[in-house]
């Protein structure tokens, strides 16, 4: 560490940081990225497969992209979109999953979310799961979909909040990957990486940030840590904040991992085509065919069915796949298909999930998690966002907002 003094000290490097850093940057402001990874993007990672495909082991979808500001900026970056319809709002492999099936599923989805909007509007919040219709067909399924929306299953979840996401249903994606257009657009700016922070003391005139490379001292900072991680370390803040750690403690990560495989003769596939591993039970995958054309499966898994595969390692997620797989498509399937690439979110030690959702009750936790302290210690991410969070527009919307509070509270001093 080169330099232990900085005007504000940015705790985290995915898409909060670099939108804070890079905005704080641009406004003449000394500031200084302190990254626990060796990389910049946190839970934006794009990795390069044998093939050179640029695969999302992250977020990998431009959600609300008519308004997502990563859109100007992967066109900054020369990148290439993909704007076809996602695989979720078309029919799909009806020969499996019949369509008129497939057709009574998403209008079971669709009154679900009517249901949950009429029966939040007076302000007064539930668990999701008292919207769902009891003993109806599809809970199974409606279910296994909220694991890969919020990471969690519906009776966890508030339904206040879960009705609070905006998402204009636009979606597009990005060639080369959204893990590495997040990547880049924190390139050049001031970072020390392989340095997690242990600990703010905020008690003196400056701050002094402790971290595993020596003592940064500052005059404010800008936190970005994932609710999971800070929830685990009720002494970070010197004085404590309690308000603040139980907010994120009421904001946890929900988990959605994905595994990348190989498709043998994957002509035989639609292009984008997609199968539920099963149509009657939560604990399902959920099989992304061909994405982009290229000949792998991408799949997802969510919720307590990938914190149980995780508990298993690696393997248990391509033994489960292939189970689903065979048992949609037969034995000889099994031959098709190898892992290509995983990443276990939950047992990763600087994220400990995927991104939050609130429990039932919390719903204005996200406010209090996102209200400045003392004008020097400020708070970024996606469970910050009112509308947008488990997104990366909607992390680095919030760092942008942190900076600009930043920018106003220097001026007022001066």
């Amino acid at each position: 560490m080169t330099d232990s003094n900085t005007e504000v000290a940015i705790i985290g490097g995915g898409a909060a940081g670099i939108g804070a850093a890079r905005h704080l940057h641009a406004a003449g402001m000394a500031c200084l990225i302190l990254e626990a990874r060796s990389r910049l993007g946190g839970r934006a990672w794009t990795v390069t497969d044998p093939n050179g495909f640029g695969l999302d082991l992250g977020c990998g979808w431009l959600h609300s992209a008519d308004r997502n500001p990563w859109v100007d900026i992967a066109q900054s970056q020369g990148r290439a979109f993909d704007k076809s319809p996602p695989p979720w709002v078309r029919p799909s492999m009806t020969h499996i999953f019949p369509l008129d099936e497939q057709k009574e599923f998403h209008r079971a989805l669709t009154d679900f979310f009517e249901r949950t909007s009429s029966a939040v509007s007076d302000g007064r919040d539930r668990p999701a799961s008292d919207l769902l219709i009891p003993n109806d067909r599809w809970n199974p399924l409606l279910n296994a979909a909220a694991t890969y929306i919020s990471g969690t299953t519906f009776d966890r979840m508030s339904a206040l909040d879960f009705d609070r996401y905006d998402d204009s249903n636009v979606n597009w994606r990005i060639v080369s990957g959204y893990g590495a257009t997040v990547a880049a657009h924190g390139e050049g700016l001031p970072a020390v990486f392989d340095c997690p922070v242990r600990g703010i003391d905020w008690s003196g005139k400056r701050l002094r940030v402790e971290t595993a490379q020596g003592v940064i001292t500052a005059d404010c900072a800008v936190i970005t840590l994932p609710t999971t991680v800070l929830a685990e370390q009720e002494k970070f803040f010197t004085p404590a904040l309690p308000d603040k750690i139980r907010a994120a403690s009421n904001l946890p990560l929900g988990l959605a991992d994905k595994l990348f495989m190989s498709l043998e003769d994957a002509e035989a596939f639609e292009i984008e085509g997609r199968l539920f591993g099963h149509t009657d039970r939560a604990e399902t995958g959920n099989y992304h065919f061909r994405p982009f054309g290229r000949p792998m499966i991408e799949a997802y898994f969510g919720g307590p069915l990938a914190h149980d595969l995780e508990a298993g390692g690696d393997g248990a997620f391509f033994d489960f796949a292939l189970d689903e797989l065979t048992g949609l498509l037969g034995a000889d399937f099994a031959r098709r298909v190898k892992p290509i690439h995983l990443h276990r979110w939950a047992a990763d030690p600087f994220a400990r999930g995927s991104y939050s959702y609130a429990v039932p009750g919390a719903a204005d936790e996200r406010a209090v998690l996102a209200e400045p302290v003392d004008d020097r210690l400020y708070f970024a991410g996606e469970a910050c966002s009112g509308h947008d969070f488990s997104t990366a527009h909607g992390a680095y919307l919030t760092g942008i907002e942190a900076a600009d509070r930043i920018i106003a509270a220097r001026a007022r001093r001066s």
